[in-house]
């Protein structure tokens, strides 16, 4: 695996390997890897002639100064983790390189980004779209893979592809989770012993809402409700957000539609970490 650090430098790289027929795929993270990440490496390697990976925690997508300073970085033991999973370039730039000048560009997804992330993190999914925009013309990748933990992310780039026009596929791959249900994440690393004991309580918050959407019985606020009372049994978890939505859309229901999944999702504070899982239920 070799490590590339400019734009220039992916860039030459891209060139040849299309020159050459081969068949490019993209796994975009911003470090701290974990299992959910490799697992989309593993699934590039398989599909593709050539994996680049890129870590590069973006700061247009950060609307907490603290969340970015805090945020993991570890591109030592990341790129370990890389080569034996298949990757064949590691794509490691330096702000100055991915961001030469301030960007003015702004991206404006509509309803899909007025609510959940979007609706509590103003400016995020301008941010994701901007570093997603140019690791595409970077990389000019085939398929590119991304983790359903962050379901509306995916969203959002599915609309990013589709209305610019890139050629690529973007594949989606299940949330990968710890034994006790915890989804992984990056962030896990920065929960204390006792918020790390308290994490899965939000996964099996949204397995109760799952089960409840099964049944059929309840409404969807019957359902966001059941959620508030099962969190609020422990106040060092602070829900910031529970929504019942249109797995496609991603607004809010107030009725079930017939035939349509269902996506569960939430996020919430423990220990001063912030953390997000959702669930989509077939009905």
């Amino acid at each position: 695996m070799e490590i590339l650090n400019t734009a220039a430098e992916l860039q030459a790289r891209t060139e040849n390997w299309r020159q050459a027929g081969k068949r490019i795929g993209l796994v975009p993270t911003m470090g701290a890897l974990h299992e959910g990440h490799l697992q989309l490496v593993r699934a590039s390697a398989q599909e593709c002639d050539v994996v680049v990976a890129s870590i590069f925690v973006n700061p247009t997508q950060f609307n907490n100064p603290d969340d970015f300073r805090l945020y993991p970085r570890l591109p030592e033991a990341d790129a370990e983790l890389l080569g034996p999973a298949g990757c064949t370039a590691l794509f490691l730039p330096a702000v100055a390189d991915m961001y030469p000048q301030p960007t003015v560009l702004h991206f404006d997804f509509g309803p899909l980004e007025r609510v959940m992330e979007g609706a509590h993190r103003p400016g995020h999914f301008n941010g994701v779209a901007t570093v997603v925009s140019k690791l595409f013309h970077l990389s000019r990748p085939h398929r590119a893979y991304f983790g359903q933990k962050d379901l509306q992310q995916v969203t959002i780039v599915r609309q990013l592809v589709a209305d610019l026009s890139f050629d690529l596929a973007v594949v989606a791959f299940p949330t990968v989770r710890e034994a006790d249900g915890l989804a992984m994440s990056s962030r896990n690393r920065r929960l204390d012993a006792p918020a790390r004991a308290l994490a899965p309580r939000l996964y099996q918050s949204l397995q109760l809402a799952e089960g409840l959407v099964q049944a059929g019985e309840a409404t969807p606020e019957a359902v966001r409700e059941a959620v508030r009372a099962f969190l609020s049994s422990q106040p060092a978890i602070e829900l910031e957000y529970i929504e019942v939505a249109d797995a496609q859309t991603l607004q809010p229901l107030t009725d079930w539609q017939p035939g349509r999944p269902v996506a569960l999702c939430l996020a919430a504070h423990l220990g001063g970490v912030r953390l997000i899982d959702n669930v989509v239920v077939e009905r």
